[in-house]
């Protein structure tokens, strides 16, 4: 293989693939990313086994080929090479060597052959459709942070991705829960998603995508089936596996009966949870609500620093109520909202509590409340 590339196109994509790559492989070829030249293209290709991420940049080809070289030491390289700099690459199969040459700099570094290198794209997906970027992104990141962490309940460990029949017609969902909070986000479903299987998709995927989609595509075509799901960007394609197991019966802990309603200035909310929980423990984070009419007091006790209490303006019209929430996932919440008012919907100090924006616009959020 012997190819020539600009260095800005090379350093983007290796950028987005080499992530994939974990810093401590068992495998030795994992370690490694794909350079595949064909044509007037160049191929990097990079996987952990249950990721994998494809990505094609312009190359002058003068003659195809392929190989592996260590990801993490090869984009150091590039990355440390000056700007506007063209780069040889130069693939010598009998001697397993890769050389890298720009400008004076020369750095030879080790291969493994293309043949050893795993292929996570074969299989067929029973569903396609296209999302638009802003779309998709609203999807991701007003659900993400709500992903559960905790590996035990691994089927927790992403977003579940469904379609359900609303009141509208089919709605695409995104759901994330870990237990303590819920994040439920939807959109018209689009042609050929109707009737896809529910999927959940791994955390790490969500923030793969997340990434990809800052780099101005427009759309997003998706694929999927039963074990895995496909994003194909403008010239990355990311394949990745979905999370084997049951999401829960989220629809259970979603109230529909809380009484009592509370609208706030999102803004004015957000700034009085923030500076009251300055006093709050690492530990605790508990933040007390007290709701009466016209006024909500946010009152934070700490035995080891003190105590803190601020009081804002409020459209509360029920019985006095006073409840506790974590602060963090409060603050988590209100920062996903659009809107300028934030309405609760409450029951008792022991139930969840439902919030979204006053106009809603197809997502909901579900926060436990905190003994305090």
């Amino acid at each position: 293989m012997r190819t020539i590339v600009e260095r800005a196109d090379l350093a983007k994509s290796l950028g987005h693939v080499h992530r994939v790559v974990e810093k401590r492989n068992t495998i030795p070829i994992l370690a490694n990313v794909l350079l595949r030249a064909d044509g007037t293209r160049l191929e990097l290709k990079a996987t952990d086994l249950d990721l994998e991420v494809v990505e094609s940049i312009a190359a002058d080809v003068k003659l195809a080929g392929a190989t592996t070289v260590p990801a993490h030491m090869f984009n150091d390289i590039v990355r440390k090479l000056p700007e506007g700099a063209e780069i040889s690459l130069e693939a010598d199969a009998s001697k397993g060597t890769l050389v890298i040459r720009a400008g004076r700099a020369r750095f030879q570094l080790q291969t493994l052959p293309e043949s050893d290198f795993p292929d996570l794209t074969a299989g067929e997906f029973s569903h396609r459709f296209t999302l638009s970027a802003a779309d998709l992104k609203r999807l991701l990141d007003k659900t993400q942070f709500a992903i559960s962490t905790e590996e035990t309940r691994y089927y927790l460990n992403g977003i579940y991705l469904h379609t359900i029949a609303g009141t509208e017609g089919e709605m695409l969902r995104a759901v994330a829960t870990d237990g303590h909070r819920l994040a439920q986000v939807e959109l018209a479903a689009p042609v050929g998603a109707i009737g896809m299987p529910g999927v959940i998709v791994p955390r790490k995927t969500v923030a793969e995508v997340q990434r990809l989609l800052e780099n101005g595509s427009t759309e997003v075509q998706i694929e999927l089936s039963t074990s895995k799901i496909r994003f194909a960007f403008s010239d990355t394609v990311l394949t990745s596996k979905l999370i084997d197991g049951t999401f829960p019966d989220y629809a259970r802990v979603i109230p529909v009966a809380n009484d009592k309603t509370l609208l706030v200035d999102k803004a004015d909310f957000a700034a009085a949870v923030d500076r009251v929980s300055t006093v709050s423990s690492e530990r605790g984070r508990a933040v007390k609500l007290a709701l009466s009419e016209g006024k909500l007091v946010l009152t934070v006790t700490n035995p080891d620093s003190g105590s803190a209490t601020e009081e804002i303006e409020a459209e509360y019209a029920a019985d006095p109520l006073e409840i506790g929430f974590n602060s963090r996932y409060l603050l988590e919440i209100t920062g996903q909202l659009e809107g300028d008012d934030a309405e609760l919907k409450l029951a008792d100090p022991g139930s969840p509590t439902l919030l979204r924006d006053k106009d809603s616009r197809g997502a909901l959020y579900v926060l436990m409340p905190m003994r305090v």
